[in-house]
C-alpha cells in the first residue's frame, strides 16, 4: 500500500492531536516495513523529527498551515501529482480526494458543547466532520464511548468504525532519580510537593472547579498541608475564566504554560497525585502517561475516562467540588492509598502500548481498501 498521512499537528503544541499522530508514525515505523508511507508535514519541527529515518517514510511539506487552504487545495495536488492508494486525516478530510479515506475522530464534543468552542471552530467542526464520517471509508476513533457516539450522534454503521486505543510513549516511567525531579521542579518555579494537572487550558478541562474544590480544603484549614497545584499545558481557548478563577488560589497556583515532552515524566512521576476532572473526553492520555509513572491518579467519571482507568484511579463526578475536594484529600493524605493507585496504575498502563495502536490501524487501512 501507498498510505500518505496527514501530520501537519507535529510541530504545532496541538496536544492531544499531536501526540496521537507523532506516536502512531513511530509505532507504524516500528512494525511496518513493507508499506510505504508519505506524511504531510507544514512544522519545521516535524521534518527534523522523522526526515530520513526510515527507508519507506517521505515526507511532503504542504504549505500554508491554514486548514482552509492546505485541506482542500493543497492535498488534492498533493494526491494529483503523487497518488497514493489511501489518505489518513484526522477529523476532516479533503472534499475531492482521489483515493479512500481513512479519519481519525478523536471525539464529538463539538456536538455536545457547542458553547465550550469557539463559533467558527463550532461550525466547521460541524460541517466538515460529519461529511468526512460519511465518505470516509473506515473511521478510527480510540475509545468504545467515542464508537457509541458516532452511531448514536451521526448514524454511522458500527462496521465501519476501528477502535484503536492510545497508549503513553515507553518514556514515561517511574523515575527514582531525586537530582532529575528536583531539575525539573525547580525549572518550572515548583517549591516542594505538588498536585498535578496536565491539559490545555480550556472549558471542558474543568479546571475551575478544581480551583474550587481547593479553596474548600484551604478554607476546611488545611492549607498548611495542601501541597501547590501545578497546571502543565498551553492556553487553548476561551480561556480567560479559568485565568480569572485561578487569581483566588494566588500563589497556591502554579502555570507552566507549554512544556516540551522530555519534562513531562519527571512532573508527572514527582507529584503527590495527578487530578483530571475533565467533563468530556475521546480518550483522555494524560491519565495514563500519570500511571504509567506511577502517580496515583483522580479523573471525572463521564465520557471515556472510566474505561481507559478501569479500578485503577479514583473517579469522581467532575461537577461536584465536593467529591472532587473529599478525593484529592485522601491522596494528599494516605500513603496506603497511593501506594495502591500506583501500584494498580502501572499495571493498568501495561495494557495499552503504541504498537497494537499501530496494528489495528493498519487492519483499518486494509479494510478501507477491501471495501469492508
Amino acid at each position: 500500500m501507498r498510505i500518505a498521512i496527514d501530520a501537519h499537528a507535529v510541530g504545532t503544541k496541538l496536544a492531544g492531536n499531536e501526540t496521537y499522530i507523532a506516536n502512531l508514525i513511530e509505532a507504524l515505523a516500528e512494525v511496518d516495513r513493507e508499506n510505504r508511507y508519505t506524511l504531510y508535514v507544514t512544522k519545521r519541527q516535524a521534518i527534523e523529527r522523522f526526515e530520513g529515518r526510515w527507508p519507506n517514510f517521505s515526507l511532503r511539506r504542504t504549505l500554508p498551515h491554514t486548514p482552509i487552504i492546505r485541506i482542500p487545495l493543497s492535498f488534492v495536488l498533493e494526491l494529483k501529482r503523487r497518488p497514493v492508494d489511501l489518505l489518513h486525516v484526522q477529523f476532516t478530510a479533503p472534499p475531492f480526494a482521489p483515493c479512500p479515506i481513512v479519519v481519525t475522530v478523536h471525539d464529538l464534543a463539538f456536538e455536545h458543547l457547542p458553547e465550550t468552542f469557539h463559533r467558527r471552530s463550532w461550525m466547521q467542526l460541524r460541517l466538515t466532520v460529519r461529511w468526512t464520517v460519511r465518505r470516509a471509508a473506515r473511521i478510527i476513533v480510540p475509545s468504545e464511548y467515542t464508537r457509541r457516539d458516532l452511531i448514536e450522534t451521526y448514524g454511522i454503521e458500527s462496521e465501519r468504525i476501528a477502535v484503536t486505543p492510545l497508549a503513553a510513549a515507553p518514556h514515561f516511567a517511574p523515575i527514582e532519580d531525586e537530582r532529575r525531579l528536583w531539575r525539573v521542579r525547580k525549572r518550572y518555579g515548583i517549591a516542594g510537593d505538588y498536585v498535578l494537572a496536565v491539559g490545555s487550558i480550556q472549558p471542558r478541562k474543568n479546571l475551575r472547579r478544581l480551583f474550587d474544590a481547593y479553596l474548600r480544603l484551604q478554607r476546611k484549614g488545611r492549607q498548611a498541608m495542601l501541597p501547590q497545584l501545578v497546571i502543565v499545558g498551553k492556553r487553548a481557548w476561551l480561556y480567560e475564566e479559568t485565568m480569572r478563577a485561578a487569581e483566588r488560589l494566588g500563589e497556591a497556583v502554579i502555570f507552566t504554560g507549554y512544556v516540551p515532552e522530555e519534562d513531562l515524566p519527571a512532573l508527572y512521576a514527582g507529584a503527590r497525585c495527578f487530578v483530571y476532572p475533565s467533563y468530556f473526553e475521546g480518550f483522555g492520555l494524560p491519565p495514563l502517561e500519570a500511571m504509567q509513572c506511577g502517580t496515583p491518579v483522580i479523573v471525572g467519571n463521564r465520557t471515556s475516562l472510566p474505561e481507559v482507568v478501569g479500578d485503577a484511579a479514583l473517579t469522581v463526578d467532575p461537577f461536584d467540588e465536593t467529591e472532587l475536594a473529599e478525593a484529592l484529600q485522601r491522596l494528599i493524605e494516605d500513603e496506603r492509598l497511593r501506594a495502591e493507585l500506583s501500584r494498580r496504575g502501572i499495571e493498568r498502563a501495561r495494557r495499552f502500548s503504541w504498537q497494537k495502536t499501530a496494528r489495528l490501524t493498519l487492519d483499518a487501512y486494509k479494510r478501507a481498501l477491501e471495501g469492508r
